[in-house]
């Protein structure tokens, strides 16, 4: 429960140290914290590479030996109560005599899942939970997505003209969006833990997968071809599967991988999208037009046979990527 005397501004500014770790922290998630002293002194920290602090141990690193007796801490995500590679941050916050943590969400993973509230209510501490909950679950899906059903956020990413195709007859595709949208697509990658295609589109395409026009602090992704890679193909060395792909997501998820990207090809997307397995689709339209029907489109296979059985999510966002739309959507509430 959120009470209306919770300032809501910190925690804005705990989402943006978040966001701004997202490809630095995986497979631990990211995280940002403010913590503001009775004298009106603020700390931020947010959570460093595997191995480095957690957002709270930072903020509190940044105070120093600044007295935090009754300050107030803002955290994205329930602090940790359990000793994994770094000590459980519930109890510095308890250490440091903080007396009111607000938490935006909490945390499904089974070593917290409600003790770290627990620890800090038990020490005396007022929690609230909930404040920017909807705004912390968009930014820490993939996260928590894969502590509650142990499977990676599957992001399916598509370029396509307005018209809904992604090349011409011929075959030819390459740069069917600009430079802006290239590079997002790259800063997708460097936050993806891995990366798929078809086989067939690395015969076709003989595509690198790798992040080259964005900063990827963690290096490339996995790289994942469904069947087999050419023996000199740009994509290998990588992982090579022929079994179920829902075999592969559980397998993937049982590694730690938070978030699998796929690019395709149509046929890969067809079959993800029919089998209800795309968590986020990340569509690029360029502004551009084939203008016929014998274009190759974003889906190969059947689609849906009447109007009641077309797919229908939910918008996230719309953001304009210089002459490009970049299309965020995902299932909704269905």
């Amino acid at each position: 429960m959120v009470t209306a005397a919770v300032d809501h501004e910190p925690m804005d500014r705990a989402l943006e140290l978040a966001r701004a770790v997202r490809a630095v922290t995986p497979p631990n998630p990211w995280v940002g914290c403010v913590i503001r002293a009775t004298d009106g002194s603020v700390f931020e920290g947010a959570t460093a590479a595997v191995g480095g602090l957690h957002a709270e141990a930072a903020a509190l690193v940044a105070a120093g030996d600044h007295d935090l007796h009754g300050a107030q801490v803002w955290v994205t995500l329930e602090p940790c109560s359990h000793h994994g590679r770094t000590p459980p941050c519930a109890d510095a916050l308890v250490a440091a005599g903080v007396s009111q943590v607000v938490v935006a969400v909490d945390d499904p993973d089974p070593a917290v899942a409600g003790q770290g509230i627990t620890r800090l209510r038990e020490a005396g501490i007022q929690v609230e939970v909930g404040v920017r909950a909807v705004e912390a679950e968009a930014l820490l899906a993939p996260y928590l997505h894969h502590r509650r059903t142990g499977r990676p956020y599957v992001v399916l990413k598509l370029a396509a003209s307005l018209d809904g195709r992604t090349a011409a007859p011929d075959g030819s595709s390459q740069w069917i969006t600009g430079p802006e949208a290239r590079a997002d697509a790259h800063a997708l990658r460097a936050e993806s833990d891995s990366i798929l295609v078809g086989a067939g589109t690395v015969r076709a395409d003989d595509p690198s997968l790798t992040v080259r026009d964005a900063p990827a602090p963690r290096g490339d992704p996995e790289r994942i071809v469904l069947g087999e890679a050419p023996p000199n193909a740009k994509v290998r060395p990588c992982l090579e599967h022929r079994g179920d792909v829902e075999e592969l997501l559980d397998d993937l998820g049982a590694q730690g991988h938070l978030q699998l990207l796929v690019e395709g090809g149509a046929t890969v997307a067809h079959d993800l999208h029919a089998r209800g397995l795309v968590d986020r689709y990340v569509l690029y339209l360029a502004p551009a037009l084939f203008g016929g029907d014998d274009g190759r489109g974003v889906f190969a296979g059947p689609g849906a046979p009447t109007i009641d059985a077309v797919w229908r999510g939910r918008i996230l966002s719309v953001n304009r990527l210089g002459d490009d739309l970049r299309i965020d959507l995902d299932k909704g509430d269905r």
